[in-house]
């Protein structure tokens, strides 16, 4: 029996794998991953290696505090408030308190229970085409699989934002449309008794397809949840930590400011680290509202595993890293798509950028599967995403450089051609 199957009698033969033939790599190296034959593939979609694969700083932090101490969170460590200290230096607004978990389900599951803490209701909003984790509250807010029994009536789904589909036909009105969506959800919730607790948002709608959105895009609809009593929740898991390349936070980048930030994948870079940030007032209510407590989340091995990777984020400069090397690839993208038609919206900010394909005005949804299945065949890695998934999402290691994304371009264009030549 094959290494697949074996993995399908273990995990489940619904577990999740990329291509049409699955990636197994055995070995990671910055921006590079391996296979047990060697031959090497860009990694153009891992967000977790943040600072690349097995950066020695951090695979060094981590070795040398196993090798001292491991303990869990009733005990107090200087490296635990050293690390949260350093975090809460990242954010404004008294943004300067923190919870440590292992993931990001974790840490939205928190934010929401101190949303309901603060406000005294249990009402949430989020976006029709969206991920948040997979605790049983959190999962009632994802687009892709509708929870057993239904989404619970506390709960409702807002159009999101979209560059080729706007929410109210422009893109210029769609900022009051979306709005004007959230003013929905309001009320529905008021008329139910639920009242509103939260808005949830990734501030890059990172899975909704990243659309390009102007700063203030979310004021109109944030004073709408504040009027209400509601708490805004920032899921910066895919954005944060300088990925944008202009702001270490997408919520900066549209300049609103959040109650709660969540923060994960990118974190310790590799590591089950994530943490919800808030201010001291949301903490202390959440924690005079629930008895919480995490045996592993702000472990010493793992705040030195966030320490070592905030350090070389600053150490390498890879915010500006990303910001750099994030508008050459969008250059080059452009010029591809003026080479090929079906390349409809190159878009992105940072490290974290893309394309959407379209073909006869249709969403070209099984083309850009098979240009990603063509792509892995020639050595690069990414993956699709939007309501349609029919868009390139390109999410590489911060360390990603000029030179990676001429490889990439190259082998798109490739990859293209290839696709549309066997059609």
């Amino acid at each position: 029996m094959n290494l697949i199957e074996r993995r399908k009698q273990v995990l489940g033969r619904h577990v999740t794998t990329f291509y049409d033939d699955p990636f197994a790599p055995v070995r990671g190296d910055g921006v590079w991953l391996y296979d047990a034959d060697g031959k090497r593939y860009l990694d153009c979609y891992n967000n977790v290696p943040h600072v690349g694969h097995c950066h020695p700083k951090v695979v060094k932090a981590i070795a040398d505090q196993a090798a001292t101490l491991n303990v869990h969170t009733r005990y107090v460590h200087e490296g635990v408030v050293a690390y949260g200290e350093k975090l809460a230096s990242k954010f404004k607004h008294d943004l300067s308190t923190m919870i440590m978990v292992n993931s990001g389900s974790e840490a939205n599951d928190i934010a929401l229970r101190m949303a309901q803490a603060v406000s005294g209701n249990t009402g949430v909003i989020g976006t029709d085409n969206t991920y948040h984790g997979n605790t049983a509250s959190v999962s009632q807010l994802n687009a892709t699989k509708v929870p057993v029994g239904g989404y619970a009536d506390h709960v409702r789904q807002v159009p999101s934002p979209d560059n080729l589909h706007p929410v109210g036909g422009t893109r210029a009105g769609q900022a009051q449309a979306f709005a004007a969506g959230v003013e929905v959800a309001i009320a529905e919730l008021q008329a139910a008794g639920h009242g509103v607790s939260a808005l949830i948002i990734c501030p890059y709608f990172a899975n909704e397809g990243f659309p390009t959105l102007e700063r203030g895009f979310m004021d109109q609809a944030i004073a709408c949840v504040r009027r209400a009593g509601g708490l805004i929740i920032a899921d910066e898991v895919q954005p944060g930590f300088g990925r944008i390349g202009s702001h270490w936070w997408g919520h900066e980048k549209l300049g609103f400011v959040p109650d709660i930030v969540t923060l994960g994948k990118p974190m310790a870079n590799g590591h089950p680290v994530a943490a919800v940030i808030t201010r001291h007032d949301v903490l202390e209510a959440f924690q005079d509202a629930f008895k919480y407590f995490n045996t592993f989340g702000g472990n010493p091995v793992s705040a030195a595993a966030a320490m070592a990777t905030m350090n070389v984020i600053e150490d390498e400069s890879l915010v500006e890293n990303a910001c750099v090397v994030g508008a050459y690839a969008l250059k080059e993208l452009s010029s591809l798509a003026d080479k090929h038609e079906l390349l409809a919206d190159v878009r992105g900010s940072g490290l974290f950028f893309g394309a959407e394909l379209v073909c006869d005005g249709k969403p070209a949804t099984d083309i850009c599967l098979k240009v990603v299945n063509e792509m892995r065949r020639n050595g690069v890695l990414l993956s699709t995403v939007g309501r349609f998934e029919n868009a390139l999402k390109v999410r590489p290691p911060c360390v990603f450089s000029k030179e990676n994304v001429d490889q990439l371009v190259d082998v798109m264009d490739h990859a293209i051609a290839q696709v549309l030549a066997d059609e």
